[in-house]
């Protein structure tokens, strides 16, 4: 008899959790380095997991792998880790206990964090590493990414006949981060060759048994869960889970009745945990059919629109459009803010652009701006969200706080580190960056969360995306605009400009794209500015001429306003016949050099109109 031989014909008690347990312990370090350096400790929390009546361990390997050693400076000992918990585990089981070698997934919340490449490459030395020491089977857990889960099973697959256990790991009931429901990641899962299909971590039993209700028996695989003990507390510091094992006892009985034939613990479950549900099973057998709840499907609407104006990304692609960017000011009163984005209303721009907190400096709030400007004056607020100072929940809650108000036109960006802004000491939280920034943006446009929970609605947001191409390789900046018309971007906004070559070179290495771009031009106001922004401000550069022709004039302030807006509209006639696309960036709200340049442009428009109707 084997692994799959006993699911057959029996329910499975698995083990429970490594991680939580040796940090309830006061380890709070490298949990799988103890495979070599605390042998003994290992072993005993393997033991007393066989003795509480688990039939099923897996190996002190859920981190093991290149990625997340390395953080240890550990990345070189994936081999001698992953061996020895193999031994630990064995030794430990002597024949009571199949040994699971178990393998962790690599994304979570940041999606575009690790490539796929790389997931293969690190899975692959991890899965011969544990398949050297002869394992029973494996377990492939808490993948929150199917995408992921779905390529590294396709390799152990390819790689191994042994039993392969694939659970998913959900941030709501019944549904993956993506929005996939849970019966066709089973399905999916059980296509691609996993022997056991299941769910394990973040959700305690009741969500797991919610989540299962809608999921029918496999047709070949068989069904696994692995709960948490509960929802963590957050106690001095740590982390504390507290459910009574007798609770375990219960719901595995529930498990049972939803078709699960291997049931053990995740995060914060003990050997007590396990001994609760082996004995409610003891002696039980496996159920062979189960009434499947019927799923309950929540629709995401449209949101109505009944005026809806074309978005910025299909104006630009018909006609010449100008936005211009006007920073919130950094202390209280907006009277010359109002004053400015009047006069540039009056320009006819397509929008107003307002940033996030630039240069990690705190700013009157751009959404309450972008409010006014809308309600007020009537012109389209175009708002920057950063990854930097808000977290995961922070930046869902501003998107629908954004829908509701009505604003549609968004810039994802990154955002400039808080280290160099007022308050370096503070914290950058950069839970997204933005290549994940923009596939949320996209997936709420489809109606869904992050979890892949429906949001009600779909919103429709007009994604807007940044393009540094002053760097030093510009096929790679170009790269990275590819990846994010990927992730779900719609247009481009460039970073300034200061060289017509320049910007026919930015013309040639990114025509081939589907998107539009706004071509950045932000006039210099003096010598000072010139050398500050080449010096000093990421992204930016100046040519010599450029800041030779500033520094001839650095003792007349109204000669280098002058020679500022000379350069901006040279560098305008340059990008005017190549790009649809206008971005103009007002320098310390004097607005009157944004309002000069606008109305600069629309001239050349109407100029060349007026010479076509000519020339016909």
């Amino acid at each position: 008899m084997g692994f799959l031989d006993d699911l057959a014909q029996q329910i499975l008690i698995a083990d429970g959790a490594m991680g939580t347990l040796l940090y309830s312990h006061g380890v709070d370090s490298c949990f799988e380095e103890l495979n070599l350096s605390r042998q003994e400790e290992i072993l005993y929390i393997h033991k007393a997991y066989i003795e509480a009546g688990a039939t099923v361990v897996q190996t002190n390997t859920y981190g093991a792998n290149y990625v997340k050693l390395s953080r240890y400076g550990l990345e070189d000992q994936v081999k001698e880790i992953n061996q020895a918990a193999v031994r630990i585990a064995k030794q430990a089981a002597k024949g009571r206990a199949y040994v699971l070698g178990t393998i962790g997934g690599l994304r979570s919340i940041k999606k575009t964090a690790i490539t796929l490449e790389e997931v293969k490459r690190t899975f692959r030395e991890q899965l011969y590493a544990l398949l050297s020491e002869d394992v029973d089977g494996l377990l492939l857990e808490t993948y929150y990414d199917l995408e992921e889960l779905l390529t590294v099973l396709s390799i152990a697959r390819k790689e191994t006949d042994k039993p392969i256990v694939a659970h998913v790991t959900l941030h709501e009931v019944g549904v993956l981060q993506d929005g996939i429901h849970l019966a066709d990641a089973f399905d999916q899962l059980e296509t691609f060759g996993a022997d056991v299909i299941g769910l394990n971590c973040h959700l305690g039993p009741y969500h797991m048994i919610r989540s299962l209700e809608e999921v029918p028996l496999p047709k070949k695989a068989f069904l696994s869960v692995y709960p948490n003990a509960s929802l963590p507390d957050y106690r001095d510091g740590r982390l504390v889970y507290e459910t009574n094992p007798s609770y375990f006892e219960e719901t595995a009985l529930a498990f049972r009745e939803q078709g699960a034939r291997l049931i053990g613990g995740c995060c914060g479950t003990t050997p007590k945990h396990i001994a609760a549900i082996a004995k409610a099973l003891k002696g039980l057998k496996p159920v062979i059919e189960k009434k499947v709840k019927e799923r309950n499907i929540v629709v995401s609407v449209q949101a109505s629109s009944p005026n809806k104006k074309p978005s910025l990304h299909e104006i630009v692609k018909q006609r010449r459009s100008v936005i211009v960017e006007l920073d919130p000011p950094k202390k209280l009163g907006i009277t010359k803010f109002l004053e400015g984005a009047t006069a540039l209303k009056e320009s006819n721009i397509d929008a107003l652009t307002l940033a996030d907190n630039s240069l990690a400096t705190p700013r009157i709030s751009n959404v309450s701006l972008g409010m006014i400007v809308k309600e007020q004056l009537g012109l389209r607020p175009l708002i920057h969200i950063t990854c930097r100072d808000r977290n995961l929940i922070g930046l869902q809650s501003h998107l629908m706080g954004l829908h509701t108000l009505g604003i549609t036109d968004v810039l994802a960006i990154t955002g400039d580190p808080s280290k160099i802004g007022d308050f370096p000491g503070a914290t950058s939280v950069y839970d997204l960056s933005s290549f994940d920034l923009i596939q949320l943006i996209s997936q709420f446009n489809e109606g869904l969360s992050y979890s892949g929970k429906p949001l009600g609605e779909k919103t429709n947001f007009s994604i807007a995306a940044a393009f540094n191409p002053n760097v030093r390789y510009l096929d790679k900046a170009v790269e990275r605009l590819e990846k994010k018309i990927r992730c779900g971007a719609h247009y481009f906004i460039s970073q300034p400009l200061y060289s017509e070559k320049q910007i026919e070179e930015v013309y040639e290495a990114t025509k081939h794209l589907s998107v539009p771009i706004y071509i950045g031009i932000m006039p210099l106001t003096s010598a000072r500015n010139a050398d500050f922004l080449h010096h000093e401000v990421p992204g930016i550069i100046l040519s010599n001429e450029i800041r030779a022709r500033m520094a001839a004039c650095a003792n007349d302030p109204i000669q280098s306003t002058r020679e500022g807006i000379a350069i901006a509209k040279s560098l305008i006639d340059a990008a005017f016949e190549l790009f649809n696309g206008i971005y103009l960036i007002t320098p310390f709200l004097r607005y009157e050099m944004t309002v000069e340049l606008a109305n600069y442009i629309h001239e050349k428009e109407k100029a060349g109109q007026e010479r076509k109707i000519f020339n016909v």
